[in-house]
C-alpha cells in the first residue's frame, strides 16, 4: 500500500563526496529531475523522504501530500512503495505529488462529508445579491444534512456588529456555531471539530461572500488536503462580478462548483437508499432560477 505523507520532516543529509561501505545507490526522481545518492542498506520510507527533501526541498510544496513510488522491473513502471519497504539493492524511486485532479474526483458520501454554512447573517440581507434565494437553498441543504446525518459547521462573521444567522436558516442539530473575525472558516475550533469526525474527505461549502469568506475557506481546506464542493446556487456576493470571477478562479484550482440538487442526489446515490424519498421531497420544487444562473 502507498504511504502518502505531508512532508514536514526536517532536511537531512545531502550528496556525500564518497559512498561509505554498507550503502546502496538509489536514483531519486522528482518532476523532471533525477539524481543519484547512496543510502544505508535497509533504509526505509522516512529516510527516503529525508533524502528527497535534501535534494529537492526548495522545489517541494510542503503543504501538499506525496506518495513515494518504486520502479518495478517486473511491471516496467512505477508502483506505490510497499508498506515496510527497506532498500536492499540498487533501485529507482520517485516522489509523486497527489495533484488536485487526482484526488478531487467529486465523489460524495455521507460518512466522509461535512457541510460548512458561512456567514448567512441578517445584516447581509440588503447587500447580498439574491440573498433570499441562497437562504432558501441553504435551508434545503441543512434539511438534507439532518436527514442524512451529515455534520454541519456554521460560522458568523463578527455577529456583534453583523447579527446572527438569519431566522429562516434552521440550525437545529448543527455540530458547531462559531463567531469569527477571520474571513476563512478554517479556525482552530473548526479544525478541532473536524478532527473529531473520523474519515472526513469532503466539505460542501455555501454562504457569503463568494469572493471573500467562501474563497478563502475553500483555498485553506484544499491546502489541507480536503476536497471542496462549492454550492453555486447557495453562495453569492454584493457584486456579481466578484462572485463570477471567484467561482472561475476556484474551479481552475480543482475545487468543484456544483448545485444543491446535485450534492443531495450524489449523497444518496441510489433510489433504493433508505432516505431517498425524504431527499426527493426536498428537491421536488427546483431551486430558484435567479439572476445567479447567468453569473456562475
Amino acid at each position: 500500500a502507498a504511504e502518502p505523507a505531508v512532508l514536514a520532516l526536517p532536511n537531512s543529509g545531502g550528496v556525500g563526496a564518497g559512498a561509505p561501505s554498507g550503502t546502496v545507490p538509489v536514483l531519486f526522481c522528482f518532476s523532471v529531475f533525477a539524481r543519484p545518492l547512496s543510502v544505508p542498506h535497509g533504509a526505509g520510507y522516512e529516510l527516503l523522504i529525508q533524502k528527497f527533501l535534501s535534494l529537492y526541498g526548495d522545489q517541494i510544496d510542503m503543504h501538499r501530500k506525496f506518495v513515494v513510488q518504486l520502479f518495478a522491473e517486473e511491471w516496467g513502471q512505477y508502483v506505490d512503495l510497499p508498506k515496510g519497504f527497506a532498500v536492499s539493492e540498487r533501485c529507482k524511486v520517485r516522489l509523486v505529488p497527489l495533484q488536485i485532479q487526482l484526488t478531487t474526483l467529486g465523489n460524495l458520501t455521507p460518512s466522509s462529508t461535512v457541510f460548512f454554512c458561512c456567514d448567512m447573517q441578517e445584516r447581509f440581507r440588503p447587500a447580498i445579491k439574491y440573498f433570499g434565494d441562497i437562504i432558501s437553498v441553504g435551508q434545503r441543504l441543512l434539511q438534507g444534512a439532518r436527514i442524512l446525518g451529515i455534520p454541519v459547521i456554521v460560522t458568523e462573521q463578527y455577529p456583534k456588529g453583523l447579527g446572527s444567522t438569519v431566522q429562516e436558516i434552521d440550525l437545529t442539530g448543527v455540530k458547531l456555531v462559531l463567531p469569527k473575525t477571520k474571513f476563512s472558516m478554517v479556525l482552530p475550533e473548526v479544525e478541532a471539530a473536524l478532527a473529531e469526525i473520523p474519515g472526513v474527505r469532503s466539505v460542501v461549502l455555501f454562504g457569503v461572500e463568494t469572493h471573500v469568506c467562501i474563497q478563502q475557506t475553500a483555498l485553506e481546506l484544499v491546502g489541507r488536503g480536503v476536497e471542496v464542493h462549492i454550492v453555486a446556487d447557495a453562495t453569492s456576493s454584493r457584486s456579481m462580478m466578484d462572485r463570477m470571477f471567484a467561482l472561475e478562479r476556484l474551479a481552475r484550482t480543482g475545487i468543484i462548483v456544483t448545485t444543491s440538487e446535485a450534492v443531495l442526489l450524489q449523497l444518496v446515490a441510489d433510489k433504493d437508499h433508505p432516505k431517498f424519498k425524504e431527499i426527493q421531497n426536498l428537491i421536488k420544487a427546483s431551486a430558484p432560477e435567479s439572476g445567479l444562473l447567468s453569473k456562475v
